[in-house]
């Protein structure tokens, strides 16, 4: 039973009772699993460009940019805090120990100079302290740099978002994430003489994300003869989920208040879906390298953007000659082998079809958002992956599919995913305008049922949390999907602080 807060609570979110009640039987029926044909590989879902092939997406995304009018967007979720880079310098802190003595540790230290963030450091080391880094160091004062570097005193990096973290040093100073994602917006995304880049941020966060830019800005811009048009947007709080004790009830915090928590990255559909654009690109805050490393990701980024628009522009030509209702025989067979050899896209049916039911299936399968997604050879980084697999219509098409979405009881489907050859870095560019230049509604084409339910805990009581369908899983389950073979050197995420003494990030 709801009681007037609660009402208040929901009035307050923008989330309807009914939504609130549909969440939790979703907690009681839990998520299917979803049915598998095969993980992609090379020759089976995922393409593999060569060297002419390269230059031609190339030539064909250069081409597309110079187009008037081109609406192109770098989109970059970033609302995530950084606290759990220095998970390991948090557990130093709290140790009954005082010198490093985990390998973590030791490493953070020996090569504590190498880091970007060194000379910031080392300053408020000074003015908090007395001493810098290598006097603390000398007379054993480990703990004191390690909160001078995580706590508000000091840098307060354990509760900033990594896109502010100084990330990788230059002659001219160091640089944030969000700073060398304005120069990837440059560099592939330009067009007609602007970058056009959104971040997504949290609420607490937005203003220092847009001093940041104001401070930053004007150098980008000057250094590559463009202008910049960045904006910002936050998870809305109707896309939050309730929390749910283990008998499924509602779980509520100490003031008796229903607890909702962010529904995850799936929630920014919404976000996707208000940018105006053609073309957007899709890529994590963290994953950012220097530029003496930033060659391969500018070439492949221009490459999958050309797969893209090269097989966009086949299916608005097909989607045409279907509303002239000129196509004969050969040209049905035609688009039938588009959609199921180029978007992947297979219907064991489809000769049964009559030519009417065949029309309307082929225009619902080419007039729809498309995605190429850049998959890079499996390293054993944990996440997920290509596959093949069934929909609720009876085709099989390619999907990103968490370890979540997989039944972990069927021996057949975990072989497949731990003996997958590639590996989702969240690499994508989308098309998300139909063939009238039109926007797709993105919400339209979520798969509600790749959801999934995920155990937490909050001051000490256990609890269940809702996650909604994934940005690059089940949110854009209902899209074309190819998948494209990238270099790994084009996947160099940050995880952990000292993932930053790695030589991608020197």
């Amino acid at each position: 039973m709801l009681t007037q807060q609660d009402l208040e609570q929901l009035a307050q979110k923008g989330i309807s009772e009914q939504q609130l009640n549909h969440q939790l039987k979703q907690f009681e029926t839990g998520f299917p699993f979803l049915k598998i044909e095969a993980a992609a590989a090379v020759g089976r879902g995922i393409k593999s460009i060569d060297a002419d092939e390269m230059k031609h997406y190339v030539e064909v995304w250069t081409d597309y940019k110079k187009g008037e009018g081109r609406r192109i967007v770098k989109f970059v979720p970033a609302s995530g805090a950084a606290s759990r880079m220095f998970k390991d310098l948090f557990a130093f802190l709290d140790a009954d120990y005082d010198t490093p003595t985990k390998d973590f540790e030791k490493t953070f230290f020996e090569k504590i100079h190498l880091f970007a963030f060194f000379e910031a450091l080392d300053h408020v080391c000074e003015s908090n302290e007395g001493m810098g880094i290598d006097q603390l160091i000398a007379a054993g004062q480990y703990k004191k740099v390690v909160a001078n570097l995580l706590l508000g005193k000091g840098l307060n990096y354990g509760q900033l978002p990594k896109g502010l973290l100084l990330f990788h040093s230059y002659p001219e100073g160091p640089r944030t994430p969000l700073e060398e994602h304005l120069v990837e917006g440059a560099l592939y995304a330009a067009s007609n003489g602007k970058a056009v880049v959104h971040f997504t941020v949290s609420k607490e966060h937005r203003e220092l994300f847009e001093s940041k830019v104001d401070e930053v800005l004007p150098r980008y811009s000057e250094r590559y003869g463009i202008d910049y048009d960045i904006s910002f947007s936050e998870q809305q709080p109707s896309t939050d989920t309730v929390a749910a004790n283990a008998d499924n009830t509602p779980f509520r915090d100490e003031q008796g208040k229903l607890l909702f928590r962010p529904g995850g990255h799936g929630a920014l559909i919404n976000n996707l879906d208000a940018i105006e654009a053609d073309i957007i690109f899709v890529k994590n805050i963290d994953n950012v390298v220097p530029d003496r490393l930033k060659a391969d990701t500018v070439d492949y980024k221009q490459v999958i953007a050309g797969v893209l628009v090269e097989l966009q522009q086949k299916a608005f030509n097909y989607l045409k000659m279907l509303d002239a209702g000129c196509c004969n025989h050969d040209r049905l067979e035609e688009m039938i082998h588009f959609v199921q050899h180029d978007l992947c896209c297979r219907n064991n049916d489809i000769k049964n079809l009559e030519d009417a039911d065949l029309v309307s299936y082929l225009r619902k399968k080419l007039n729809r958002p498309m995605r190429v997604c850049g998959v890079v050879k499996n390293v054993g980084e944990p996440g997920g992956g290509p596959f093949l697999t069934y929909n609720a219509d009876g085709t099989v098409s390619l999907q990103i599919l968490e370890s979540s979405q997989i039944d972990k009881a069927n021996e057949d489907y975990m072989k497949m995913f731990t003996t997958g050859t590639h590996f989702n870095p969240v690499d994508l560019v989308c098309a998300v305008r139909d063939y009238q230049g039109q926007p797709f509604h993105l919400p339209d084409y979520v798969d509600p049922t790749t959801g999934f339910i995920s155990l937490k805990s909050k001051s000490g009581k256990d609890l269940k949390a809702l996650e909604l369908p994934g940005l690059w899983n089940g949110a854009m389950s209902d899209w074309s999907t190819i998948f494209v073979e990238v270099p790994l050197s084009t996947f160099n995420p940050v995880k952990t602080v000292n993932d930053l003494l790695r030589d991608e990030h020197q």
